[in-house]
């Protein structure tokens, strides 16, 4: 029994579907898997970094509340533990690095984290009348979300009082597409305050 040859009309049909069938075959294998399927990856890192972003944001929105908290401040046992314990900003600053390296060795659950680069930051020098000087460091960090969260909350809830400056947080593009969970990349500026000597802070009045 032979097969009814197809009208024109259902032959282009037919035409049409197999060609439609055929992109759609040809999207997934050459497209979607190579490069669709990476984009969506990012697309969701992403979200997920501006999320942990807005957290972090909303943590430092709280330092001016801490910076007053120090300025009222007077002499006394809290004021001691309010400030760094150096007399010189440049051994305070040496101080204040060191305390991030402890602070994030003191968090190896949950992810890795690792200080990639630190250095002091220069500050204008304090005015006369001003009882305390600022001292800034620049940090930058390669981190899991869980470490990372616990160093700035070490940081900026413990004694003597810090405050977070300048908060960066990225995830590497490329990193993201070679690994499942790449770290963040963050560069922070953390800053403290020291005791100006007593002849600095009144103007060299004995």
């Amino acid at each position: 029994m032979k097969l009814a040859a197809l009208k024109p009309r259902e032959s282009r049909i037919a035409a049409i579907l197999l060609l439609l069938v055929v992109i759609v075959i040809g999207y997934f294998v050459l497209l979607h898997w190579w490069f669709v399927a990476p984009l969506q990856a990012i697309r969701a890192e992403m979200d997920d970094l501006r999320d942990t972003h807005a957290r972090f944001a909303a943590a430092i929105a709280e330092k001016p509340q801490l910076q007053q908290r120090i300025a009222a401040m007077g002499a006394g046992q809290a004021a001691s533990h309010a400030f760094l314990p150096e007399d010189d900003p440049n051994a305070a600053a040496a101080g204040l690095m060191q305390r991030v390296v402890d602070t994030v060795a003191a968090h190896p659950q949950g992810g890795a984290c690792d200080v990639t680069q630190k250095m002091p930051v220069t500050n204008p020098p304090a005015a006369p009348d001003e009882p305390y000087r600022k001292v800034a460091v620049s940090i930058s960090l390669r981190c899991d979300v869980q470490p990372l969260a616990e160093t700035l909350h070490d940081l900026e809830q413990g004694v003597p009082y810090l405050f977070v400056d300048d908060l960066s947080i990225y995830r590497n593009p490329v990193a993201a597409l070679q690994q499942v969970a790449a770290p963040l990349e963050v560069q922070l500026t953390l800053s403290g305050y020291v005791h100006q000597p007593r002849g600095d802070a009144q103007g060299g009045a004995p």
